[in-house]
């Protein structure tokens, strides 16, 4: 496994790890200034503001929960493409008995910055609603 290959796997999980410790400032760390999500039916989330305020939003009553496989790393230069299994719950602060789960891939792309960290440049997931 590369150095660059491995720094983003660790990415992946320090990811995860913020979002269920609700550190958006982490998280906010780990992408681009014009990082763009692709969720499945919904309008692409354009920038790192608007990620913010979905994510803070979110956290007043809800709690995240995800893990993700990393199935495919491909560096080339300074851009990069992971493919991951995702598993991703929701679970209401105040009720632990409300939580919404959804799997399913993603895939990513990350750039190297200028000051050569990688960063989550734009995501697209096919998650779908678990029974």
């Amino acid at each position: 496994m590369s150095h660059d290959e491995d720094q983003i796997r660790q990415l992946i999980s320090q990811w995860h790890r913020a979002t269920a410790s609700g550190d958006v400032d982490a998280v906010l760390g780990l992408m681009a200034d014009d990082a763009t999500f692709y969720v499945a039916g919904g309008a692409p989330i354009r920038g790192r503001a608007s990620f913010e305020r979905n994510l803070r939003e979110l956290l007043k009553s809800w709690r995240v929960e995800s893990s993700g496989d990393v199935q495919e790393v491909a560096v080339s230069g300074d851009l990069a493409y992971t493919c991951t299994h995702l598993k991703v719950s929701i679970v209401h602060r105040s009720d632990a008995g409300k939580v919404s789960t959804r799997a399913g891939h993603a895939m990513s792309i990350w750039r190297r910055s200028s000051e050569g960290r990688w960063l989550l440049a734009r995501d697209a997931n096919m998650l779908a609603q678990v029974q």
